[in-house]
């Protein structure tokens, strides 16, 4: 399994938030997806008065991790040649976000998934030329260990996690968590550079602890089973969520559009978008036959693998109000960390694709 199937797609660096930037932006400019979502929201009702409905070609960017499972049936479904879609699909998978960014910048994709701050990143460079249409994955990080004790993040007090993502939203997540929990000052957070590592640590020591994403903890709980994952991060955020009352939740990775492309084709986005949707119902209800899409894709090399890791990976698609309830929340949480994370500021209201 190649070692970057979760890190390109969970995170980006703060070197590649500024190598993106630097490329010089251009003047760049839906429908939500499920039950939150309608056929025309605020930006598309403007724009498709004005907009031709003929077919157009739409380009599709992604990358090689959990953020493009949910869409594996979609591109499937394009791929042939009795799809039933008005319009044509191509889609581009790359291995690093930093891939991706600079392509939406200069108006060479039209709709990209990528992760949540980063697309707060591209908004604030583009001077809010890009619109989220919906969150498509929340969290994908637990904590692993052979260790039964651990039940809880208060069972990490007096403890040393070893996990990546040191300056990168991982890092800020876990410390969010750790001082929701009242146990911030009291664990010891030693990063590596990539998840194989930790990997490597589990299974020298039986009483190590790490934090992986997925699909490296599935596959670490497959190969060793000694190995047991007792928190789910993205429940744990939901807790503490529940205790606030902020209603935000823990977001991978989310649906962007160029605004040019938006309002220039308002119905290949809602056909893209309604194609999202149905995509990842059927990728949760039916994990045996995703798998096998997935591998098909190159995004995972293991069926078994995927299957185990679909229900893990927390594939949603949030529009309306539930998208800017779980993300606005998120991403202050990294701002509040690193403003840089989020590009420097938060997004403004017409960031949200709102019904």
């Amino acid at each position: 399994m190649k070692s970057n199937a979760f890190d390109s797609s969970m995170m980006i660096s703060r070197r590649g938030f500024l190598s993106a930037a630097g490329l010089g932006i251009m003047s760049i400019a839906l429908t939500g997806c499920g039950a939150e979502g309608t056929a025309a929201g605020t930006k598309g009702s403007t724009a498709g008065s004005a907009a031709s409905s003929s077919s157009t070609s739409v380009r599709v960017a992604s990358l090689k991790g959990p953020t493009t499972i949910g869409l594996v049936h979609f591109m499937d479904q394009a791929a042939s040649k009795d799809s039933g879609l008005a319009n044509s699909y191509s889609f581009t998978l790359s291995t690093a976000a930093d891939e991706v960014l600079p392509s939406l910048i200069k108006g060479d994709t039209d709709i990209a998934l990528i992760p949540a701050n980063a697309a707060s990143v591209v908004y604030n460079k583009t001077k809010g030329g890009i619109t989220c249409l919906n969150v498509n994955t929340l969290g994908v990080l637990s904590v692993v260990t052979a260790d039964t004790s651990i039940a809880s993040l208060k069972d990490l007090a007096g403890k040393t996690v070893y996990l990546t993502g040191k300056g990168t939203t991982p890092e800020y997540v876990m410390n969010y968590l750790l001082d929701a929990a009242g146990i911030a000052g009291n664990v010891t957070l030693e990063f590596k550079s990539e998840a194989t590592e930790v990997v490597s640590v589990l299974a020298s020591d039986p009483t190590a602890i790490g934090v992986l994403p997925q699909p490296f903890a599935t596959a670490a709980l497959v190969k060793n089973q000694a190995l047991v994952a007792p928190i789910d991060l993205t429940e744990a955020w939901d807790e503490v969520s529940e205790q606030t009352g902020d209603d935000s939740q823990l977001v991978t990775g989310v649906t962007v559009v160029r605004n040019e492309f938006l309002e220039e084709h308002p119905h290949a986005v809602e056909e893209f978008l309604k194609g999202q949707s149905a995509s990842v119902e059927y990728v949760n209800k039916h994990p045996e036959k995703a798998a096998k899409l997935v591998v098909e894709q190159g995004i995972l090399e293991s069926e078994a693998v995927a299957q185990k890791a679909i229900p893990a990976c927390h594939l949603v698609c949030l529009t309306g109000k539930k998208l800017k309830q779980a993300l606005a929340g998120y991403l202050e949480v990294l701002y509040q960390a690193d403003a840089s994370s989020v590009g420097g500021s938060l997004p403004a209201d017409d960031f949200y694709y709102q019904a």
